[in-house]
């Protein structure tokens, strides 16, 4: 049984960064993409980064220039770099593949708040 736990959210001012961190028990970061996810309040989960096993990565056009998906294969850990966080940023973030889901971790909280 696959395990996510996401870890490194927290309350920071507008243009401040995070290092969100997702450890994954089992193997399936080392073969499958991976991707960051939120749920901001009243809004529906969404992808916002993935990241393929060679390390090829998408970002929605909101974040696009400012998050940072990166990937330890051997570590089996997929991290998240936020800059220039904005309040619409504001969200549950949550790790998983896109394309061999599993069961959801708990996600970490993150604010973005002046």
């Amino acid at each position: 049984q696959v395990q996510l736990v996401e870890s490194g959210g927290g309350l920071v001012q507008p243009g401040g960064s995070l290092r969100l961190s997702c450890a994954v028990s089992g193997s399936i970061a080392r073969f499958y993409t991976m991707g960051w996810y939120r749920q901001a309040p009243g809004k529906q989960r969404e992808l916002v980064a993935s990241i393929t096993r060679s390390s090829f990565a998408n970002y929605v056009d909101s974040v696009k220039g400012r998050f940072t998906i990166s990937r330890d294969n051997a570590e089996n850990s997929v991290y998240l770099q936020m800059n220039s966080l904005k309040p619409e940023d504001t969200a549950v973030y949550y790790c998983n593949s896109p394309s061999n889901p599993v069961r959801w971790g708990q996600g970490t909280q993150v604010t973005v708040s002046s």
